[in-house]
């Protein structure tokens, strides 16, 4: 399927015709109306895959419709052959945010699982991915996971700059010992995103990292959880190691990922 090249940066909204590819086009109708960003809907044909390019074809004007139905204003699609990593690689130059669903085609049955390439892609990719689970309700709050980390001050900065979480409340929380430096660390990270126009609390937990979060989420009513990918601290095992499944399978909220 033909696509004229973006004027300006877009979302990128992955789809493969799994059960939550209708969260990823309603979180990427969000996104779009939020940061006021053109959507491209992208479906990646693999080697080995089972789609084929009629299906496709049907599949991405099914949720381009859907799309602008949602308020979307500009919607683009395209189709194209070969790894979904390097298609999305390929792709950045000119994408704001990704958006993907954390269940794929190939695992839509059973128990929750991680999709088969969520976790390359957030490996390889440097641009912020927005991953959904089950039905995408626009948030009306969000928690950003801190640990005072070079990684988590730089989520904090991209959070600050964007109009997405703009007219939401957030909260910022550490899972950490009660010290003057952890709490001087999220006292700074809340004074910058107020600066910014932001209206936020902080929290400092103790406990089990991901436990600590997921109940936090839960009992505080969030509806997205932001977080930086890759850190250098305990927070640094969302993303290697056992608690990469633990931590996305389990949340039942869309994550942000940012870089």
């Amino acid at each position: 399927m033909a696509s004229t090249p973006p004027d300006r940066e877009v979302i990128t909204a992955c789809i493969d015709g799994s059960a939550n590819t209708v969260a990823v086009c309603d979180a990427a109708a969000w996104a779009g109306r939020s940061i006021d960003a053109p959507i491209r809907f992208l479906h990646v044909i693999e080697p080995d895959g089972t789609s084929t390019a009629g299906a496709g074809d049907r599949l991405l004007e099914d949720m381009r419709n859907r799309a602008v139905n949602r308020g979307a204003l500009a919607v683009d699609v395209q189709q194209r052959h070969g790894s979904l990593v390097e298609t999305l690689q390929s792709c950045e130059p000119e994408t704001r945010l990704f958006v993907i669903g954390r269940r794929g085609v190939d695992n839509a049955g059973g128990d929750p699982v991680l999709g088969s390439q969520v976790e390359a892609v957030a490996r390889t990719i440097t641009r912020p991915i927005l991953t959904t689970v089950g039905v995408f309700t626009p948030p009306e709050r969000w928690m950003l996971a801190f640990d005072g980390s070079v990684v988590a001050a730089t989520a904090v900065a991209r959070v600050a700059r964007s109009p997405i979480l703009k007219d939401l409340p957030g909260h910022v929380v550490m899972v950490g010992e009660d010290t003057n430096v952890n709490r001087a660390q999220l006292e700074a990270a809340a004074a910058d995103l107020r600066t910014a126009g932001h209206v936020v609390t902080y929290h400092l937990l103790r406990g089990d990292v991901v436990e600590a979060l997921l109940t936090f989420c839960l009992s505080a009513g969030v509806g997205l959880m932001v977080m930086g990918a890759f850190g250098h601290s305990r927070v640094r095992g969302f993303f290697v190691g056992s608690n990469t499944e633990r931590m996305i399978t389990r949340s039942s909220v869309p994550l942000l990922l940012l870089r």
